[in-house]
């Protein structure tokens, strides 16, 4: 079991995410499954980044929402939500 890590980015898209009126029920299940342990559905597209975000992993929450997070350790850093 991972520990979360919410980055001031991060709460101010789930905030404007809420606004836009998003399915948080979506992203309340891909977290609590990031959080376990457990892989994610191949639906969602879990995959690794390049680049400048080397070291971070990205996931579709819809077709045009996504979660970028990172592990450190025992934690889960959540980083930013894309809409």
């Amino acid at each position: 079991m991972y520990t979360p890590i919410y980055t001031k980015q991060f709460n101010k898209d789930v905030k404007r995410c809420q606004r836009r009126g998003k399915n948080f029920e979506k992203f309340k299940i891909i977290v609590r499954t990031l959080l376990s342990g457990e892989p994610l559905d191949p639906i969602h597209r879990d995959h690794k980044l390049t680049g400048n975000y080397v070291g971070r992993r990205e996931c579709h929450m819809e077709a045009d929402w996504l979660l970028v997070y990172k592990y450190e350790g025992e934690n889960i850093v959540f980083e930013k939500t894309l809409d």
